[in-house]
């Protein structure tokens, strides 16, 4: 093998290094976004929170691999946004800016940490008020987490054949032993393989009938599927939120989830690989779902196109390009860490010659809620593991999802069945096997009994 290719090999999640720094930056993105959380208070500044969200990623990887021989990169992969209510994403005000929090807002808080380039993102929305989230508000967060929820089961290598045919022959496995109970209560545990024949006929059936589903694992699955889940609590998944896979420095890699398809806005159709990394990201609203910039001087963040080279005209812009790329070659960054007088003149060139790629402020209707919920999720060979999340408040949506195919997916595991032989025991209700997650449940009228949270 040579250097070029090990290092390649390295890079991905095969490397028990990489898999490290991933969870650590994860780590350190869920602590700041309790704190920023904590801190969503009224009157609270948004400028404030912003910052101490930042200040609080930068210290902490700022702690990490400071002993080593080669210098490792590491900070904040995105700042930290505050978008409110009707906003969608992406407000991060300058330090001029006097925005403050009131009680009843829904906020919405998005930041990404990064260890050696290997991205942990992660967005929650958050309500200011004491007490259980009610009515439309609820709707929307609910249909956000179960959209996630389903997300988090769709976006997995394999096909679809692979998976409903494991999760139908241990349904069909537990259908016998609970008939042979039935049979004879004494029974305490069975070695299947007596039992072979039993279930072979049924077992050769649902394999056939699976063959007829189309592949899973496609990026066109999931956009399909979190639509349906926005649809069933009366909400839209809002239009232009990509998903991207994530790699080594890069934050929006080639292959993308598409929220919504439109004749504006199409991707290739791909699909998930073992050892891939997403950002899944997840934006639904009350509204149509169709968000617009109001004002184009609200734009803060911004991202080097390190594919594009222009010779800027004006001074200011030569000198605020150059400190961008000393300071964020790559990462995308707050034009609060700029000199501000000097970065309002500059940046307007640099963008206009596409050196920059803005982030822009963007906005639903007055009196639309939008509610965002983004999760970092590791494709690993025992399955899905997601790595960054935030506990949700209490919600009583007005909606109840009955729709069976949300259900079925819901009920699909995010870990692979570990592969056993001989006896299978039979374990108290409700058990699952290790290393299996439980299955999800959608938030809805009918089970809004307690605090919820994102798994």
């Amino acid at each position: 093998m040579s250097d070029d290719e090990r290092e390649e090999r390295e890079l991905d999640l095969t490397s028990p290094e990489v898999v490290t720094k991933y969870k650590s930056a994860a780590d350190i993105v869920n602590r700041a976004l309790h704190l920023v959380v904590t801190e969503c208070k009224p009157k609270a500044k948004i400028m404030d929170l912003c910052e101490k969200g930042d200040a609080f990623i930068r210290e902490q990887t700022g702690n990490m691999y400071k002993n080593v021989k080669k210098k490792i990169e590491r900070g904040v992969a995105f700042p930290t946004c505050i978008s409110v209510n009707n906003v969608v994403s992406h407000f991060s005000p300058l330090a001029s800016d006097e925005s403050v929090l009131e009680e009843g807002d829904m906020v919405k808080i998005e930041m990404a940490s990064h260890i050696d380039g290997f991205i942990a993102a992660v967005a929650h929305t958050h309500i200011i008020q004491e007490g259980p989230v009610t009515g439309r508000k609820a709707d929307v967060i609910a249909a956000a987490n179960t959209a996630a929820e389903v997300a988090l089961r769709l976006v997995r290598p394999g096909k679809k054949v692979d998976i409903y045919f494991e999760r139908l022959t241990d349904l069909l496995e537990d259908c016998l032993i609970d008939m042979l109970l039935l049979i004879n209560p004494s029974y305490k545990e069975f070695d299947l393989s007596s039992h072979e024949s039993d279930i072979s006929l049924l077992v050769t059936a649902v394999w056939i009938l699976s063959l007829v589903f189309p592949f899973f694992g496609q990026n066109k699955d999931v956009t399909e599927a979190i639509q349906k889940v926005a649809a069933a609590y009366d909400c839209k998944i809002v239009e232009g939120v990509l998903s991207h896979q994530l790699k080594q420095f890069v934050i929006d890699g080639n292959k993308v989830i598409l929220s919504v398809t439109s004749p504006e806005m199409k991707v290739d159709e791909v699909e998930f690989e073992e050892n891939e990394v997403y950002a899944v990201d997840i934006v639904t609203s009350t509204g149509e779902g169709k968000p617009k910039m109001l004002d184009e001087k609200q734009t803060t963040i911004y991202k080097r196109a390190v594919d594009k080279n222009y010779h800027l005209k004006m001074k200011a812009s030569r000198f605020i390009f150059s400190e961008i790329s000393q300071k964020f070659p790559i990462m995308p960054f707050t034009a609060r860490a700029l000199e501000e007088k000097r970065a309002r003149l500059g940046l307007v060139e640099c963008v206009n010659h596409e050196l920059l790629q803005p982030y822009p402020v963007l906005y639903e209707k007055p009196g639309d809620y939008v509610a965002r919920i983004m999760f970092t999720v590791l494709l690993m060979p025992n399955g899905s593991d997601r790595i960054t999340s935030h506990l949700l408040q209490e919600l009583q949506p007005t909606k109840t999802v009955e729709d069976p195919e949300i259900k079925a997916w819901l009920s699909l595991p995010t870990k692979t069945k570990k592969k056993g032989g001989g006896k299978k025991k039979k374990g108290k209700k409700g058990d699952k096997p290790e290393g299996e997650s439980a299955d999800a449940e959608p938030m809805d009228a009918a089970a809004s009994n307690g605090a919820t949270a994102e798994n």
